[in-house]
């Protein structure tokens, strides 16, 4: 009888799955939205184990070949209403091993509380990868560590416009720290990129006719600053660096 009723649940689930986007830059984060709608008539708690995970996404290559997990994932709990929908995002990346160019196919399973069933899929999404060409780079160490970053500027053509990511590479290992949006680009006036003498990577980008965006990231890619300017009287706003390796923005209206 426990097994029909959890069947009988699991029937009663409506799920979907999409994605923010359907063209990525290799290393950025890969963003799943899984929807659930609980048509049971009483209020459900989803959650896992040690053994079985209430969520699980089925993830292959353009070969159909699975694509490997980071390791075990946890989703948490999730408790929804009767009739009420929920969605639980999720970045794929942080969970398989996304780190090549290529096209892949993505779908979901959620099992309905206290089911040791398969679960119900959702439909498949499919997406692209491609690594980019980067437009600017530079190399820096780090300081009391011995270890270099590989700050970089992509830009990438989109489904409908053109944007500016950073990534930061790992100097020993050659891996990806962190890649990026930074912001739409309008690439009619090239991005200005220099380091500052913390190795903060500067970038100044025209992101509208009227609007420059000026970003400050670390050595971990972290937006340490981040500010909007406007063109002032005497022409488009630069990037200064001064004698002591602070970089400054001339030439603007903040």
């Amino acid at each position: 009888m426990a097994f029909s009723l959890v069947g009988a649940v699991q029937a009663q689930l409506a799920t979907s799955l999409r994605l923010n986007k359907s063209q990525f830059l290799a290393g950025e984060p890969v963003i799943a939205v899984v929807t659930i709608t609980n048509h049971a008539g009483r209020e459900l708690v989803f959650y896992g184990d040690s053994r079985t995970q209430w969520l699980n996404f089925v993830l292959k290559n353009h070969r159909n070949e699975a694509v490997l997990p980071r390791g075990n994932a946890n989703f948490g709990k999730m408790k929804i209403l009767a009739g009420q929908s929920l969605a639980r995002e999720v970045n794929l990346s942080q969970i398989f091993l996304l780190d090549g160019p290529g096209s892949y196919s993505v779908s979901a399973v959620v099992r309905a509380p206290g089911s040791l069933a398969e679960g119900s899929s959702t439909n498949r999404v499919a997406f692209t990868q491609t690594n980019g060409t980067p437009y600017w780079s530079q190399k820096v160490g780090i300081p009391r560590t011995g270890s270099t970053r590989e700050f970089r500027l992509l830009p990438f053509n989109g489904e409908t416009k053109t944007q500016l990511y950073a990534q930061i590479i790992d100097g020993r290992t050659g891996q990806n720290v962190r890649t990026f949006l930074l912001g739409d680009v309008m690439m009619l006036r090239k991005p200005l990129a220099t380091v500052d003498k913390d190795q903060r990577m500067h970038v100044m980008f025209l992101a509208t006719p009227t609007m420059w965006v000026h970003c400050q990231i670390d050595t971990d890619g972290k937006v340490v600053d981040r500010k909007i300017h406007e063109r002032a009287a005497q022409g488009d706003p630069q990037l200064l660096t001064f004698g002591d390796g602070s970089v400054r923005v001339s030439n603007s209206i903040p």
